[in-house]
């Protein structure tokens, strides 16, 4: 596989209550080929609120990748300033509101359940209890894999977790933004990701023209710590085709100006 010829920004947005901890070998692995810097949420309670703090600190132009939240943070930079995103990748993510009626209520009920836990035994003890469905079993003994998850929750307090807990549950519905995105898009997921499963990925790909899927096995939903030498793989192919896409965009506004200037 070949290697992008010129380098792009990339901002990377990590999920809940992660940050960059969570794109550690990506940083590794991508920064010779793109301007990498990671996003940072702080205790916004707003993913709209959070894209705005993204592109307030952003390049004129870049490319963006979203995890979990995070992804769901990507689509509203897009959609509040697409002309500024060069491409897009959504990993293990989902685009629709909180559901209407039981369904919405179990969720809401089971994310409250985890902060009660964070507020009566710590952070710790809470990202024990959530880390158990959210990586693959296979995984959960590998001390050095837990340790770094539990590690990085531990790093938040219980406040900023309900301050992002309350920007999922009024997260807005992306799903009307996926057929006007026109620029090399990636969806990527852990094969065994329970809560944003493949079948929703594929989906997306469905709906975003000229997008690609990689799903990945043996893997739950941390992908970018669980599998992080094929998310490596799968984003440098990505950036390659941001690249191209760009070098193509800048030719054919070179052609144009040429072209208008040859008619004064």
């Amino acid at each position: 596989m070949s290697s992008p010829t010129a380098r792009t920004s990339l901002i990377l947005i990590p999920g809940l209550l992660c940050d960059t901890n969570v794109w550690r070998s990506q940083i590794a692995a991508l920064c010779e080929v793109a301007d990498v810097q990671v996003s940072e949420h702080g205790s916004q309670d707003s993913l709209v609120d959070m894209a705005r703090t993204i592109l307030a600190g952003a390049p004129p132009r870049f490319a963006v990748a979203g995890h979990s939240m995070g992804g769901r943070v990507a689509l509203e930079v897009f959609r509040t300033a697409p002309e500024r995103v060069s491409g897009l990748c959504l990993m293990d993510t989902g685009i629709h509101p909180l559901p209407a009626g039981d369904a919405g209520e179990r969720e809401a009920s089971g994310r409250y359940r985890l902060l009660d836990i964070a507020r009566r035994d710590g952070m710790r003890a809470m990202a024990h209890a959530w880390v158990q469905g959210m990586v693959h079993p296979s995984r959960l003994g590998e001390r050095e894999l837990i340790d770094a998850i539990l590690d990085m929750f531990e790093s938040k307090s219980a406040d900023i977790y309900a301050a992002q807990v309350r920007a999922l549950l009024e997260r807005p519905d992306a799903a009307p933004l996926l057929h006007k995105i026109r620029v090399p898009t990636l969806l990527l997921c852990g094969h065994e990701d329970a809560w944003s499963p493949p079948q929703r990925h594929a989906e997306m790909r469905d709906a975003i023209d000229g997008s690609t899927f990689v799903d990945i096995p043996v893997c739950g939903h941390m992908v970018t710590m669980e599998r992080p030498d094929a998310v490596n793989v799968a984003m440098r192919a990505w950036l390659a085709s941001v690249v191209a896409a760009e070098g193509n965009r800048a030719a054919a506004a070179s052609r144009t100006s040429s072209a208008s200037g040859g008619r004064k």
